[in-house]
Formats: C-alpha cells, sequence, structure tokens
C-alpha cells in the first residue's frame, strides 16, 4: 500500500509542472511573440515570429499531453475517478480547444492545403480562438489553485501570489490581442 501511495504522489506532482510550464511559460510566450511591448525577440521578422510561435505551441502540446498522460495514469494507480471536478471538465476542454487551434494554426502555417479565400479571415479566427483558449486554460490553472490539494501544499500570502502569477499575464494577452486584431475598425469579413 506504501508504494502505491508514493508511486501516486510521485506521478500526480508531475501533472501540475507539465501543466503549468505549458500554459504559464510556453502558451503565454508563444502569444506574447508577436507583442511590441513584451517580447524579447521584437527584432525579429514576422516569419521568424510565426516559427516561434509554432515551436512554443508545440512545445506547449508536448507537455500538456505528458501532464495529462501523469494525472490519468496517476488515477488509475490510485484507483480514483476521471473527470469528477470543474478543473477536469475545462482541463478537457481546454485540450480540445487547444488541438482545433493547433489545425487552425497548421492551416495558416500551409494554407494551400484548405480552399480558403482569405487568409487574414482565418487569422483573424485563430487569434480570437485563440485568446479564448488561453483563457480557458487559465481558468484551469486557477481552478487547479483552488484544489484541495494546493491548497493544502500552498496557503497564505503565497497562495494569492501563486493566483495572481496566471491572471497577469493573461490580462496582457487579453490587451494585445484585442489591440492587434479586435479593436481595429470593421474588418472586412
Amino acid at each position: 500500500m506504501g508504494s502505491v501511495v508514493c508511486a501516486f504522489f510521485c506521478r500526480f506532482s508531475w501533472h501540475p509542472a507539465c501543466m503549468t510550464t505549458a500554459v504559464c511559460f510556453c502558451m503565454t510566450e508563444a502569444i506574447l511573440i508577436f507583442s511590441l511591448d513584451s517580447s524579447p525577440f521584437f527584432f525579429c521578422s514576422i516569419k521568424a515570429k510565426v516559427r516561434i510561435h509554432w515551436m512554443m505551441q508545440v512545445f506547449a502540446v508536448i507537455f500538456g499531453s505528458v501532464g495529462l498522460i501523469f494525472i490519468v495514469s496517476s488515477k488509475n494507480i490510485s484507483e480514483s475517478l476521471h473527470l469528477t471536478s470543474w478543473h477536469s471538465f475545462l482541463g478537457l476542454g481546454t485540450l480540445i480547444a487547444v488541438c482545433g487551434q493547433l489545425l487552425c494554426g497548421l492551416f495558416l502555417l500551409f494554407p494551400q492545403l484548405i480552399n480558403t479565400y482569405s487568409v487574414a479571415r482565418l487569422r483573424l479566427y485563430h487569434a480570437t480562438c485563440g485568446l479564448v483558449t488561453y483563457l480557458m486554460a487559465t481558468a484551469t490553472v486557477v481552478l487547479g489553485l483552488c484544489s484541495d490539494w494546493f491548497k493544502s501544499q500552498v496557503n497564505g500570502v503565497l497562495w494569492y501570489i501563486c493566483l495572481i502569477v496566471p491572471v497577469i499575464p493573461a490580462l496582457v494577452i487579453m490587451n494585445q490581442i484585442n489591440n492587434g486584431y479586435l479593436s481595429k475598425k470593421k474588418i472586412e469579413i
């Protein structure tokens, strides 16, 4: 029994580490790469930024997939039920949205794969849906911070600091996408 508990906690602890790396580092930096204010790659061409964005999103998917594998295996070992919280349901929805964003991003990289008459429209949809997906990922992280497991590990002022860490970049990214895509005068669609 003791080895099962140890195996559970050893695997479970990798889930938040992988997911936080995927959302709070990879996804955030992949989106901020296009910001003139927040990107260390401001000197790069748009083509280079698109490649870096693509690579960072691939890393986010890899870390997210590894995190998913850890939580599924940890739940299976402990014989716990899957999908029993808002965190898990929103996490599954986020995973589905990320897969859709990946597909849309591939179509933007290779527009000849689809019959689209407006790459600009597809880019707008990708940015808008990307913002929604990022906000879903941020909400999933925040719900994870509200879990009994996390609250037993971190409490007091540190918990509030951990809560602010994913929220501030989300506000910056909302502002960036709003200024870059959504606030322009009527986009011809």
